[in-house]
């Protein structure tokens, strides 16, 4: 069972039926939405380019999203076959989307003026989606967080003397906790980041922060009183219970429990002249390569300035949804299998049923090491239909026109030439 130490010495264990929900549900949508909107150029705006608070200041003074239809956002992870979302309730900017009785540095003092947390859980549990919180650890607003590496005001020789972190961690601490005392029940709290060991050009971060910072055993315990059923992502520096792989696909199926977290274009925030979006084909096999190795994939979307999904972001979720509607079976709830699958091939299992994906389309055959004698019917997953079964005789003279001699236990399938018109083909193999 997948467990990580509390800050008392003892042992915390995922329960079995809350680590078999996470498992159930498989796809989730990550929802990356604050200031940074507005700049419309990647979340770390600020850092990147070096921005003061007064630089920053007007995206906080016109923040007004008149778009915002949270029953929109809901409805369209919904069709893309999500089961579950975890929102940016803070990034590293400081910008709370809460009114938080911590700060004046939160949604209560833009135009916009209401709360946007509550309305965006309750639409997502109306739709029946699980809920998690993203939190990051940093804070470039924080008069008391010290100015560090990744600081937008970072310089060298700058020192921290007048900067309190001990007032810093009472604040996250806070805010962490009117977060889980306000919603109701949280799935999943997703910090974001430590950092000590983070290296670029093979130099550590200075004034990197990490664990004893954040006081992250006494955060992590915090969070478990307040809500003992929640899952806890890896990022505190202390063992978690799930790891969260960025931006890639792990090469084999990681120990822990996991969860890939994805973008559609490179950036988590709304980033109006990236264009570089991944396919729904290439995007589906992302998904399908999680399950395989029995992880979670994280899907991002960041809504724009006034509150709404890029077409662009529409457009690919829904054509997720058009492959998850007659393929969701290979998905929800199916795992690795033990069975080995051939090359350009993924396998998803639930109970007897196997999930062959194929990622690229054979001509007429498909062999399947160790299935002969193992397979009572094969179907294509989209419409239904029969897929023959052959186990060629190695004693019979294969001659010039059938197939020849496969290694004992092959089971071969005869496929359509024509490969179906969806994003990645499925044959279901019942064992």
């Amino acid at each position: 069972m997948p467990h990580a130490s509390d800050a008392d010495g003892s042992t915390h264990r995922i329960s079995p039926a809350r680590l078999a929900e996470f498992r159930e549900q498989r796809f989730g949508l990550f929802i990356h939405w604050g200031l940074y909107a507005l700049a419309a150029r990647h979340e770390w705006v600020k850092q990147r380019e070096g921005l003061t608070d007064e630089q920053y200041q007007p995206y906080f003074e016109h923040f007004d999203p008149d778009l915002f239809d949270p029953d929109a956002w809901a409805e369209a992870a919904a069709g893309a076959g999500m089961r579950y979302m975890v929102l940016t309730t803070k990034h590293h900017d400081g910008f709370c989307l809460w009114d938080s009785a911590l700060t004046d540095y939160s949604v209560a003092g833009t135009p916009h003026g209401k709360d946007l947390v509550g309305p965006i859980v309750e639409a997502f549990r109306g739709r029946g989606l699980g809920v998690g919180f993203y939190h990051s650890l940093l804070d470039w607003h924080h008069p008391d967080f010290p100015i560090d590496g990744l600081h937008p005001a970072w310089r060298e020789g700058l020192t921290n003397n007048d900067r309190d972190i001990t007032k810093y961690q009472a604040y996250l601490h806070g805010q962490v906790e009117e977060l889980l005392t306000r919603y109701g029940r949280i799935d999943t709290m997703w910090f974001d980041f430590s950092y000590t060991n983070r290296r670029r050009n093979g130099k550590l971060t200075p004034g990197a922060k990490g664990a004893a910072d954040w006081r992250s055993e006494e955060l992590a315990a915090l969070v478990r009183r307040l809500q003992p059923d929640i899952m806890i992502n890896n990022r505190l520096e202390i063992p978690g219970d799930f790891t969260t792989p960025e931006q890639f696909q792990p090469a084999a199926a990681p120990a822990e429990v996991w969860e890939a977290c994805q973008t559609l274009n490179g950036s988590w925030g709304y980033d109006r002249d990236n264009l570089d979006y991944k396919s729904v084909d290439l995007l589906v096999r992302m998904l399908v390569d999680s399950v395989s190795k029995n992880g979670n994939l994280l899907l991002n979307v960041g809504p724009d300035g006034r509150g709404a999904f890029d077409p662009r972001a529409l457009e690919t979720l829904r054509g997720i949804g058009d492959w998850m509607r007659l393929h969701g079976r290979s998905i929800y709830g199916a795992g690795p299998s033990t069975f080995e699958a051939p090359p350009d091939c993924r396998y998803t299992q639930r109970g007897d049923r196997l999930y062959v994906h194929l990622l690229a389309w054979p001509y007429r055959h498909l062999h399947l090491p160790g299935l002969a004698g193992k397979v009572r019917y094969a179907q294509l997953l989209n419409d239904a239909s029969e897929i023959r079964r052959l186990v060629p005789d190695p004693a019979v003279d294969s001659g010039n026109s059938q197939l020849g001699t496969l290694p004992p236990e092959t089971l071969t399938l005869q496929l359509p030439v024509q490969r179906p018109d969806v994003a990645v083909p499925v044959i279901e193999l019942f064992l």
